[in-house]
Parts: C-alpha cells; structure tokens; sequence
C-alpha cells in the first residue's frame, strides 16, 4: 500500500485505473477499503471508465494515528486530500465524499476550488451548516475502559465498529472533537461547482439534503430510499445516482 507525507503526516492511499480521477474521501472511523472498496465503488468506477483514488484519514486506517484534537480541523484533512492530488500529479478531480469525507470535500471545494471539478457529499445535508452531525459524546464512548461501560446507543455504535476494525481508539477520539466544523451559509454559497447531495431518507445524522441544495448555486438532490445513516454508503441508488451526476457535469 503506498503511502506519502502530507506535511510530516504519514497519509496511506489507493491508486487504480485510468481515465477521469474520481477522489474518495471516507467517514469517520472508516477506512479507505470500509468505505469504499468493501462496498464496490472501487470496482463500479473503474467498470465505469474512472481512475477510483482513495486515502486513509490522519488517525485511520493505515495512516498515521495522532492524537491533539486540533491535529484534525477538516480544513487540516482537505489540505491532506488536495496534497495526495499534488502528489500524483492531478490538477483537477471529481470528489465523492461521505459524512465526515463530505465535510472534508466541501472545505475542499472552498479552499482549492479549482482542484474540485464536481462534488458529491454522501451522508450529510444541512448539517453541514446547522449542526455537526455525530455527537461528541462518541469521543467519551471511545475513551471508556470497555465496551460494556457505555450506556449511549451512538456511542456502542462506534464504539463497536472501531474495536471490529482493530481502530485506534484515542486517535478516533481525538478525530471526533477536533473535527466538527461547520461553514456558514455565505460560505455554501460561494461553492460554484456541481454538487450531488445525497442522503438516506431514513438518515438521523445528515441532517434533510433539500436545505442544503438550496443553498448551493448548482446543487442536486439525491434521495437513497429507505435507507440509515450507515447503509446508505453502498446502496445502488446512491451509485447509479453518483455515476449519473459524473456522465451529467461538464
């Protein structure tokens, strides 16, 4: 698995295919392979002629595990993201983000705008503005001495999820309280590309898609029926829907 240095952060990624560059930015206490090779958007972007590049988080997967809160403000991840495009060579990517990763995106598409050809941010509406989406209270599940010791359904949620995926818990920890950002409206505004929002109708986390594509000056709204927080991140409408928008965008 490559690796390069964002900045003296030791960042793992993935590289395959040709074609237009697709950059896939995972979730919070996910992993390049969680998010998106497990669920087939590897396989489904390739099959569809795209070059699929994906990137381990600072403090997931098998990149490195710091451990300041501050060490993960998502204008700090969006500056990893847009290096590992300076690293392959890449002037200008299509970006698909998902929940944490679509936060990371939107920061991206502000702060290196000509980077970002197109966005989809997968797993969060409005609270990209109004609210942070996964409650801090996650941090205090992931410092508890054991599984059993946490009482919050979210908190048992993650916390399981992160002992499964042998996960650094205190980085995660650390992820979660350092990585919470909003934008402001104006902000939202001012992101000129296409964007996809797409999220589960039955999704507690995101925040509803529809105010937030009335905020954006070319933004999409994409339904994934029936579908939670979590599910959501594999299901084929939210593929069809992504390979859709990328054939639609100039």
């Amino acid at each position: 698995m490559p690796h390069f240095d964002s900045a003296g952060v030791d960042i793992a990624y993935f590289d395959t295919g040709a074609g237009d560059p697709v950059l896939l930015i995972h979730g919070f206490a996910s992993s390049k392979e969680i998010n998106w090779v497990g669920p087939s958007w590897t396989r489904t972007l390739l099959d569809a002629g795209y070059r699929a590049i994906g990137f381990d988080h600072r403090g997931h997967g098998q990149s490195e595990k710091l451990y300041e809160p501050a060490q993960y403000h998502t204008r700090l991840m969006a500056e990893d993201a847009k290096r590992l495009l300076d690293h392959l060579g890449i002037e200008r990517a299509d970006v698909i983000g998902y929940s944490m990763g679509a936060r990371v995106g939107a920061q991206m598409a502000l702060l290196f705008p000509q980077a970002v050809r197109s966005l989809i941010l997968g797993g969060l509406g409005i609270h990209l503005v109004d609210g942070v989406g996964l409650p801090q209270s996650i941090a205090e599940a992931l410092e508890a001495p054991r599984l059993d010791d946490v009482q919050d359904p979210m908190g048992r949620m993650f916390r399981a999820f992160a002992e499964a995926n042998k996960a650094d818990l205190m980085a995660l920890a650390a992820c979660i309280r350092g990585s919470r950002q909003v934008l402001t409206r104006e902000e939202v505004a001012r992101i000129f590309q296409p964007v996809l929002v797409a999220v589960g109708t039955r999704d507690a986390v995101a925040g509803a898609a529809q105010p937030l594509v009335d905020l954006l000056p070319d933004g999409t709204l994409l339904d994934i029926p029936n579908r939670d927080h979590n599910p959501a991140v594999g299901d084929k409408v939210f593929k069809a829907g992504a390979l859709d928008f990328l054939a639609r965008r100039p």
